[in-house]
C-alpha cells in the first residue's frame, strides 16, 4: 500500500474506531468519512462494506484473543481458563455497541468479512470448552455452537441499557452453568 494511501486508511480507522465506540456498530459510514475529512468514495475503496470496517477495527483484538486462548489451552485450570476468555470475547463485544449481531450472523455468512474472523473465534471457545469438558470441569451437553450462542447473548445484555448493570452478575450465571460445580 502507498504511503499515503496507509496514512488515508490508517486515520478513517482511527476515526472509525471513536465513532463506532461511541455510537455503536450502525453508525454512519458518511458521518465517518465527513469526520476523517475524506470522500465516502475514500471510505469505501479502504473498507467496502460496514462488515469490512468492522473486520477492520476487530482485528486487533481478535488477534490477541486467538493468542490468549491459544495461551490457555495448556492453563493449569481448564475452567478458569475458559472462562476468562469467555469473558474476554464479551468484553471485546462490547467495546462496539451492536457489533455481537454481525458477529453471529458472519458464522453462517461465509461471504460475511467477518467470517473468518468469527470461525477463529467460535473454533478458540470451542478447543478451551472441549479441554474443560474432558477434564470433567464443564457440561458435555454443549458445544462450540452453543458457547459462541452464549457469548452473543452475553455481549447482547451488555449493549441494553437496563441489563448491563447486571451483565456481569449474568454472565457468572451462565459461566456456572457451563462448568460441573
Amino acid at each position: 500500500m502507498r504511503a499515503d494511501a496507509r496514512k488515508n486508511y490508517d486515520h478513517l480507522l482511527s476515526i472509525a474506531r471513536d465513532v463506532v465506540t461511541e455510537e455503536g456498530a450502525d453508525a454512519s459510514l458518511r458521518d465517518i468519512a465527513r469526520k476523517a475529512d475524506v470522500g465516502l468514495g475514500t471510505l469505501y475503496r479502504h473498507f467496502p462494506t460496514r462488515e469490512a470496517l468492522l473486520e477492520a477495527l476487530l482485528r486487533t483484538s481478535f488477534d490477541e484473543l486467538k493468542t490468549t486462548a491459544r495461551d490457555l489451552e495448556t492453563a493449569p485450570s481448564a475452567d478458569d481458563a475458559l472462562v476468562s476468555w469467555l469473558r474476554d470475547l464479551v468484553a471485546c463485544a462490547n467495546d462496539y455497541r451492536g457489533v455481537i449481531a454481525s458477529m453471529v450472523a458472519a458464522i453462517e455468512d461465509e461471504a460475511s468479512a467477518l467470517h473468518a474472523s468469527c470461525v477463529t473465534m467460535k473454533a478458540a471457545g470451542t478447543r478451551l470448552l472441549t479441554r474443560a469438558q474432558q477434564k470433567g470441569l464443564a457440561r458435555t451437553d454443549i458445544d462450540g455452537a452453543d458457547l459462541f450462542a452464549l457469548v452473543g447473548a452475553l455481549a447482547w445484555l451488555g449493549d441494553q441499557p437496563s441489563s448491563a448493570p447486571r451483565a456481569d452478575h449474568l454472565f457468572g450465571i451462565i459461566a456456572d452453568a457451563i462448568l460441573k460445580n
